[in-house]
């Protein structure tokens, strides 16, 4: 009993000395908050899982030479991600596809969901450019307006193009701003202005970085120049709404004969399940439905060939 009496007066006593101990310690010369910044959102476990697997897969690609998803496309589209964040994100749909498909049909249409994955991720990635190329085409009109208003005001072409950065909306802003990107670090202007007609595809572009060469190497009136160009660039642009709106008839046509097999055999099947079981059951409806296929993909390409019309 006194030997527990003495050792529970030892432990009060070593409590005692650690809280003044505690208590009178100087101050640190470096604040809390400074040696332990404070994260107001810290990332969650997803966000830190997510950021693993990326920075798993940029290892993985570093000196590798897959083009799939490459940074140009990634560019051309208009998205600020890198190779392995897009692959995740196409990984992680077909995943998400894959449990849909498993949950609907079975392990058969999981499976074709997630092979069709890098596919639908090509697929958006050609539409937003696709997107991103027609709405810069739009802009070339106000765009060529405010080089030729800053060529007046007694600016220089940089400064021009630089203030057609400044004022346009996306795209046009973020390609004049890489042009005056590039030139700042010493590249030519016309290889600039070039390389960004071809990105853009764009042929009107062409035009005015010729225009522009040209009056560097003989002078001249740049902004008269460049009203003329955009005129031109005017009356090609009214020329093509007429001619889509004409073809728009053959394109709805083209777009009803190659729907409408399809949506016959989807009624029939609707209708009368069992009316089409001899096409799916013998080898001769087998032929006939890949030939059938072969001909209408052989028609619609016909038909795309003629309703597509270059200007």
């Amino acid at each position: 009993m006194t030997m527990l009496t003495v050792g529970a007066a030892l432990f009060l006593a070593a409590a005692v000395l650690l809280g003044v101990a505690l208590i009178m310690r100087p101050a640190p010369e470096v604040p809390l908050d400074r040696r332990r910044p404070y994260e107001a959102n810290p990332p969650s476990q997803l966000t830190r899982l997510a950021g693993s697997t990326v920075s798993a897969f940029d290892k993985a690609l570093e000196g590798g030479s897959l083009r799939l998803f490459s940074r140009e496309k990634l560019e051309h589209a208009g998205l600020r991600m890198t190779q392995a964040e897009f692959i995740v994100l196409v990984l992680v749909g077909g995943i998400v596809g894959a449990l849909a498909g498993l949950i609907v049909l079975g392990p058969a249409l999981a499976i074709l969901l997630f092979i069709l994955a890098p596919f639908v991720g090509h697929l958006v990635l050609n539409f937003l450019a696709g997107k991103r190329r027609s709405k810069f085409d739009q802009q070339l009109g106000d765009t060529l307006q405010l080089l030729a208003g800053g060529l007046r005001a007694g600016h220089s072409i940089l400064r021009a193009v630089d203030a057609a950065a400044n004022e346009s909306q996306s795209p046009t802003s973020e390609e004049m701003r890489r042009v005056i990107t590039e030139t700042s670090l010493g590249r030519d202007l016309l290889a600039s202005l070039t390389d960004t007609s071809e990105r853009m595809k764009n042929e009107d572009f062409v035009w005015i970085a010729q225009a522009i060469q040209i009056n560097r190497e003989v002078g001249g009136n740049l902004a008269e120049v460049l009203d003329q160009v955009n005129e031109t660039i005017r009356e090609r642009s009214e020329i093509k709404g007429h001619i889509k709106a004409l073809a728009a008839e053959g394109k709805f046509s083209a777009y009803i004969l190659i729907a409408m097999p399809i949506g016959i055999v989807i009624m029939l099947m609707g209708i009368n399940p069992g009316y089409m079981n001899s096409m799916f059951s013998h080898p001769l409806g087998w032929g006939m439905i890949g030939l059938s296929v072969v001909l209408m993909t052989i028609g619609s390409l016909w038909m795309r060939k003629i309703i597509d019309l270059k200007f």
